[in-house]
């Protein structure tokens, strides 16, 4: 008997033990986030880590009172000392606790969960807007206030180890997957709109470390805000399924102070501005197959692949192809315009003419094409203007 006696309240202290343990380790001056819920780095990021440990300390306190009574019980009351079980139907005063407590409960954890969703769909007071727009598989920002607008695709070093019979071993790639050619600069301390949508199929815009996610969906705009409270480099990722290649298009974010925020945007007047002139030159064969050649890494290769050879009627080849080998016009057109029947998206708001331009050259005379053609970009401006 002393000995049943011994298991059963070791067996109560060991839930006790561990549910106090578990409150320790959560406890937010715990440093091993790995077991918990990861604070970010924005004004929601916070709220929703507040809450999480608000309901997390609720759910804690309610398991250790029932263990508590449940093992109570068990010890206090068991047969062998001679209690017997209670014989009745129902208790309505239990009823009424029962129901009346939880309730009660709901309500205080509804209230401030409430006041978070409320702030969260609230992009009241931003001070900047940033469109995104998701593609298969890269993604483009609009500065609304500023002429800057740019593709943001996977690193050159993940897209190379990633590829099949690369020879490089990705765990020596820094930030293998997570890394990306030119990440979304943002200011820190000011509220920051993003309008999110698609150009093809459902996307998911969400860096862990501002709290919250957002799909972006062909025909529409959804909204979502940011207050970022410091500097740093923040990854996600796309977080819906959108297709082969929806594991590399990772999503990187520099959050500046205001002055290196300011000389950043005055660096991309620069760049636009050499980026205009460059429309305007007329570029030489060599320079538009060496340029073609990156362009068609990083934004081609993964559908119609490294050499040329495609992957099916979706992703159709480019070596001897009648577009690639056919009338430039023609081609031209399905670059910017797209394909109807194949996954060929229109590249026309995607990529600068002058990319365009070097792409159309590199895979006319790659491959074994060898058309010894040149598009210049004044070809891809005066045909859109055409």
């Amino acid at each position: 008997m002393k000995k049943q006696n011994t298991v059963i309240v070791a067996l109560a202290c060991l839930v006790a033990v561990t549910a106090a343990t578990w409150l320790a380790l959560v406890a937010p001056m715990y440093t091993g986030n790995e077991i918990n819920m990861r604070r970010g780095v924005s004004s929601l990021a916070n709220t929703h880590y507040d809450l999480h440990m608000v309901i997390l300390y609720i759910c804690v306190v309610i398991g250790i009172l029932v263990f508590t009574a449940m093992f109570t019980s068990i010890v206090l009351h068991r047969k062998s000392k001679g209690h017997e079980a209670a014989q009745f139907s129902h208790s309505t005063k239990a009823e009424i606790a029962w129901t009346i407590i939880p309730v009660l409960i709901l309500i205080v954890m509804a209230v401030p969960a409430t006041k978070a969703l409320v702030e969260m769909e609230s992009p009241v007071g931003a001070e900047m807007t940033v469109k995104i727009t998701g593609f298969q598989w890269k993604w483009k920002y609009e500065y609304m206030e500023e002429d800057i607008a740019f593709v943001s695709t996977l690193s050159a070093d993940s897209n190379q180890a990633r590829q099949l019979g690369s020879g490089i071993d990705p765990r020596d790639v820094d930030n293998y997957l997570l890394d990306v050619d030119k990440p979304l600069v943002l200011p820190v301390g000011k509220k920051i709109k993003f309008l999110i949508t698609a150009d093809d199929v459902i996307h998911a815009w969400w860096v862990p470390d501002f709290g919250w996610k957002r799909d972006a969906i062909p025909g529409f705009i959804n909204e979502a805000w940011v207050q970022i409270d410091k500097p740093g480099v923040y990854r996600g990722q796309c977080a819906e399924l959108c297709g082969k290649d929806h594991g590399f298009m990772p999503i990187v974010v520099i959050a500046k102070e205001q002055d290196e925020y300011a000389a950043w945007v005055e660096s991309q007047s620069v760049a636009n501005l050499a980026a205009t002139e460059e429309q305007s030159r007329e570029w030489d064969f060599a320079e538009l197959m060496d340029r073609g050649e990156n362009v068609y890494d990083k934004q081609c290769a993964t559908c119609h692949q490294a050499d040329g050879k495609g992957l099916g009627e979706a992703f159709p080849a480019l070596a001897g192809s009648e577009v690639a080998t056919g009338p430039v016009e023609e081609h031209i057109r399905v670059v910017l315009e797209g394909r109807a029947g194949t996954a060929m998206q229109a590249y026309a708001e995607v990529l600068t003419p002058s990319d365009i331009a070097a792409a159309l050259t590199y895979t006319r005379n790659a491959f074994g094409n060898d058309t010894g053609e040149a598009v210049q970009p004044a070809d891809i401006t005066g045909f859109n203007k055409g």
